[in-house]
């Protein structure tokens, strides 16, 4: 994920460049800090899944999902706008929400993989959650 992710910012960053004045930005996925998930799942039915992140500083602001599927297996992580401002003030506990719907469309159970950022060795951690689906 690790290379997707440097990859994806790569790459957004320099879709992001321009010659006018519009501001400057670049895009960073942040950890998952929580989430609001069902239980189970219906087939057929869609759920609202909430995650929570912490926003490092005033000039992060939502802008869409990573999402990965690989069968029945999410890796989601949130990704931002930040923007390249010198008046960017430090934030240490805004905690905020987004939430994106999931609908149910297999048998069996669901991973979701939510990413947490990294261990000290580098290693990406998750928040791993399975959730069943019944009839």
């Amino acid at each position: 994920m690790k290379k997707f992710i440097a990859l994806c910012l790569l790459i957004f960053s320099v879709a992001s460049c321009s010659i006018d004045d519009d501001p400057s930005y670049y895009f960073e996925v942040l950890p998952v800090e929580s989430v609001d998930i069902p239980d189970e799942f219906t087939m057929g039915e869609t759920y609202p899944i909430t995650i929570y992140y912490y926003r490092p500083t005033s000039c992060h602001s939502f802008r869409d999902f990573y999402y990965n599927k690989d069968n029945n297996e999410r890796t989601v992580a949130p990704i931002t706008y930040v923007f390249e401002d010198n008046d960017c003030d430090t934030l240490t506990d805004e905690l905020v929400e987004a939430t994106f719907n999931f609908h149910v469309t297999s048998n069996g159970s669901y991973i979701f993989k939510f990413w947490q950022g990294e261990n000290d060795a580098d290693e990406d951690t998750y928040l791993t959650i399975e959730v069943p689906v019944t009839e």
